[in-house]
C-alpha cells in the first residue's frame, strides 16, 4: 500500500471512530473529528499533512 491509500483508511477510520465515540461515549469526542477535518482542510491548501511525515518515516512508499 502506498502512503495514499494508508493516509486515507486512517483519516477515514479516525472520523469514524470519533463519531462513535461521540454518539456513544460523550460529545466531547466530536471535537476530535472536527480537528481531524480541519488538519484535512489545511492539508488541501497547503499539500503538507504531519501524518504523511509520519508514514514516511514508517518506510511506506509515495504512490
Amino acid at each position: 500500500m502506498t502512503i495514499n491509500e494508508v493516509l486515507r483508511i486512517i483519516a477515514g477510520l479516525f472520523v469514524l471512530i470519533s463519531v462513535a465515540l461521540g454518539y456513544f461515549v460523550h460529545p466531547g469526542w466530536f471535537f476530535f473529528t472536527a480537528f481531524v477535518g480541519l488538519n484535512l482542510l489545511q492539508s488541501g491548501f497547503t499539500k503538507w499533512c504531519p501524518m504523511i511525515t509520519i508514514l514516511r518515516k514508517a518506510g511506506l512508499k509515495e504512490g
